[in-house]
């Protein structure tokens, strides 16, 4: 069992969620929360994180074959959202790429549950994530490697936890800078990955050399 691909599935989810950088935005929107309530509101936010990657990872192939989409067409895809979202980061704005107008503009108040709607979604389990979850998912074909890779989506679910529970103290050391800072950083490796997904798709048609 080679666990360096269930190594770099890891490494490119934290890249693509980017929990860092989203540890601003959810203190900026819990931050008038009691104690209790910003707690249950980080098991929430990561338990839909988990369910909504796991979903993407067991059931993509499928949506992809009635859509009758190869899963080349689908690396090209997904490739390219990763690079938007890698370019944004690497720019500094963070959670901006992961939002559009609309969700941006409404008052976080009028959300019913703030944990999955914009925190689990689109924040953390946005494009980026659920493409790389249903190209992870196809390339797996035996039960070692499905369980291996929920276990490694289990795992990134439960460091998120973690960080976002215990983040407090990080982010006084850390400031704006710093978050900043690792930000364009996970820019530069997601950028990587998403160069990656489209070359690997263009030699599979192709049209450029192996």
């Amino acid at each position: 069992m080679d666990f360096s691909i269930y190594l770099q599935y890891f490494v490119s989810l934290i890249a693509l969620v980017n929990p860092i950088g989203v540890i601003p935005i959810f203190y900026s929107m819990t931050q008038d929360f009691p104690k209790e309530e910003q707690d249950r509101m980080v098991f929430i936010t990561c338990f839909s994180l988990v369910t909504m990657l796991l979903v993407s990872f067991f059931f993509g192939n499928f949506i992809l074959n009635s859509f009758s989409i190869s899963i080349d067409s689908f690396r090209i895809a997904g490739g390219i959202v990763v690079a938007i979202i890698a370019l944004t980061m690497i720019n500094g704005k963070i959670g901006e790429n992961k939002m559009n107008k609309e969700e941006k503009d409404v008052n976080v108040e009028s959300y019913t549950n703030l944990a999955i709607v914009p925190l689990a979604m689109p924040l953390m389990a946005g494009p980026g994530a659920l493409s790389a979850s249903i190209v992870f998912g196809i390339n797996s074909h035996t039960f070692e490697s499905y369980a291996y890779s929920s276990l490694t989506i289990i795992l990134f679910g439960l460091g998120c936890y973690l960080l976002l529970r215990y983040s407090k103290p990080l982010m006084k050391r850390l400031g704006r800078t710093g978050v900043n800072v690792v930000t364009r950083i996970m820019g530069l490796i997601l950028l990587s990955l998403g160069v990656e997904m489209i070359v690997t798709a263009l030699r599979n048609f192709g049209i450029i050399a192996q």
